[in-house]
Formats: structure tokens, sequence, C-alpha cells
């Protein structure tokens, strides 16, 4: 495997010291290293994958010197936009590295929201005109990188590296610290369950999230009639939006993690004025990327509730044990009966989930006709 050591060192001495991107389960031993040896602000976590785009631009307007991107191959469609309206050399010509996770890859068994993207990751490349490489655990760094550095500097354009499955070696972690918080993201879930309706209309987000709610359900011995996305990260509020919207007289709940919040938060700027009395937003606040290694989220360090009441949210609930949460979901449950817009419950959890955790054996298509016939009311 290759040492993430190594291949930071490599870009350094093509003069990339700054990484920006969003956390990636194939880059996390990467992202690892990057994290504990970047001095203090080389490294920045952005919301999204068009974020880091931005950052990088803007780094290199400042400071004339590129900047590392890394994001999973999912995040490319965040990122057309802004490498084709200003990093493209036809117009800005704003040199930086992609550093992209392959998931999907064809070839390699993956999971179904993954196989499509995997397939046409080259493809998307190509389209861009974005040089690239392929690298592995077996691949001579210094061999594929150094041109296609050069020519990042030489053209003043983006490239692209793309990284297949176990590349780069493993890290030794620091010891964990632990946290006050009692509840995990599945404890959460078993206590959050029972309190909401069997009507109610769930849809969960991608990653773990979504895993544990298949495993719950399977425990429970019942039907998963829960919209499972599995992939499209930042989008459940919106999907939960679109099924209140036609489903008035149901209660829907977006059940979404702080990740997910932050890639597309101006969804809550519009579910907050959507007019919709039907809508409970529950944010899994455990501020990291959970499913993809256990990075950072800066939503230990904002204001949930600020930001909520500020978008139009009708109003904020908090909890932290299942005490608190069956207490905040009765006064919940009483405030949306009288409410003129959505309300959120932020549920603070520690980070972290069981070893043995499954996948959904049902597929894509069966789970959204299982959804769609519990919508139905069949």
């Amino acid at each position: 495997m290759l040492s993430p050591k190594d291949f930071c060192e490599l870009l350094h001495r093509h003069g990339l010291d700054s990484y920006y991107g969003v956390p990636d389960s194939l880059l996390k031993n990467l992202c690892t290293y990057i994290d504990a040896t970047c001095e203090a602000g080389a490294h920045i976590i952005t919301a999204n994958e068009g974020n880091a785009v931005g950052f990088a631009t803007g780094h290199y307007l400042g400071s004339g010197n590129p900047a590392v991107v890394y994001m999973q191959n999912s995040g490319l469609g965040n990122v057309v936009n802004p490498l084709t309206s200003l990093a493209d050399p036809a117009v800005y010509g704003v040199p930086m590295l992609l550093v992209i996770g392959w998931r999907g890859e064809p070839g390699v068994k993956d999971e179904p929201q993954h196989v499509k993207q995997g397939q046409v990751t080259e493809q998307q490349l190509d389209v861009l005109s974005i040089p690239y490489v392929i690298i592995d655990s077996n691949s001579d760094l210094n061999r594929c990188l150094p041109n296609l550095l050069t020519q990042m500097n030489d053209k003043h354009r983006p490239v692209a590296v793309l990284v297949r499955k176990d590349t780069f070696s493993s890290l030794v972690k620091s010891e964990a610290v632990q946290s006050e918080l009692t509840l995990d993201r599945e404890q959460a879930l078993k206590g959050l369950f029972p309190l909401i309706p069997p009507s109610a209309l769930i849809v969960s987000t991608t990653g773990k999230t979504s895993r544990e709610v298949f495993e719950i359900r399977k425990m429970q011995g019942r039907d998963n009639t829960d919209f499972l996305t599995v992939g499209g990260m930042g989008h459940t509020l919106s999907i939960a939006m679109g099924v209140a919207k036609v489903k008035p007289n149901r209660l829907v709940v977006a059940l979404d993690g702080d990740g997910s919040m932050l890639m597309h938060m101006g969804s809550l700027a519009t579910a907050g004025n959507s007019g919709l009395t039907n809508l409970v937003h529950v944010v899994l606040n455990n501020a990291c990327h959970d499913s993809v290694g256990g990075q950072p989220t800066v939503a230990g360090n904002i204001d949930i509730e600020r930001i909520a009441l500020g978008c139009g949210y009708g109003k904020y609930f908090t909890c932290f044990d299942d005490e608190s949460l069956c207490t905040q979901w009765h006064n919940l449950s009483e405030y949306i009966m009288l409410s003129n817009a959505p309300v959120l419950l932020e549920i603070k959890i520690r980070k972290g989930a069981r070893g043995d955790l499954g996948r959904p054996t049902s597929t894509p298509t069966e789970n959204k006709l299982a959804f769609m016939k519990h919508a139905s009311g069949h």
C-alpha cells in the first residue's frame, strides 16, 4: 500500500501544501495523516465539494499557489459548475489537484448507489477535459504524478488523481476521547421510532443512518417502509419536503445527519418558508462524518437553534438522552398541531457505530416501492 506521508511529501515538492474537501472512506487514511500533520488552517473540511473548489480557487488567487481538493467520486456532481465556469483554462485557469476516491469502480463490488457513478467517473473527467491518473496500492508515485502536476502548473488547470480502493496504508490512531453524551445514533433511533406514529412517512439520510434504520426494522420483524436515501448526501430534507407537500395529512419525518444538513444548508431556508405544517426535521448531530471515518464537521461549533429559527422554522427542540428525547417529542407533537411551519429536533449524540452493522438486503427499487405503498395508504 502507498504511504500517505510519501504522497503528501511529493505534493509538497510541487507546491501543494493546503487541503480542502469532503471526507471519503477510500481516502480516510490519507485524511487522517493530513489532519495529524498539517499546520493550523492548512486543512479545511468543507460543507460540500463545490465549496472545496471555491476555497482552492480563492487560495490560488490570494497566494499564487495551487491547493488540493479531495472528495468521493459521488461529489463530482457538486464540482461541475465551479470547475467549468471558474477554474477551467477557458475561464480563469486555476490550477488545483483533485484527489478522488473511486467508489463503484467497474469490476469492484460496491453498494448500489455507487455503481452508476463508478461506471461514469472516467467519462466525467474526460468530458470536463481534466487530465487524470489512476493510482492503487502498487503505483510508483514518482513516475505517475510529476508529469500530471507539471501540467497543472504549466497549463494553469485542474488535474485529478483517481484513487482505487485500498490504496493508502493506515496509521495508528490516537485513543478516542470519551464523549459525555450517552446516546449513539442507533440508540437514538431505537428510542425515537416508538414515538413516531406508525402512519408517518420517514425519509432517512445516507450512510450509517439508513443502514441502522434498516437493521432496526429488521430486528422488529417489520417491513421497511422508510425511504432510505442511500446516496444523494445533503438532499434528505428536500426529499422529505417533496413528500410532505403531496401528503399534507401525513406526518413526514426527515432523519438527517449533521454532515448532510451542512452539505446543502440552503434547503433549511426553503423548508422554513415552505408553509409545510406536517414536517419534522430531525438532525442527529455527532459533529462528524461518521460513515466515512469520523472526520469532524463544524456542527459541534454552530448554533443550530438560531439557524433553524432564522430560516423560518416554527420551533426548535433539542435532546441528549432517552428521557429528554421522550419529553421533547411530546412537546414537539403538541406544538406541530398548531404550527404553520416545520419544526426541527436536534438530537445530540456521540460518534461511533457497532462493528457488525449490516447493510440493506432489499434493493433500492424494492425500498422505493415499499415506501410508496406505505405512502398510498395500502
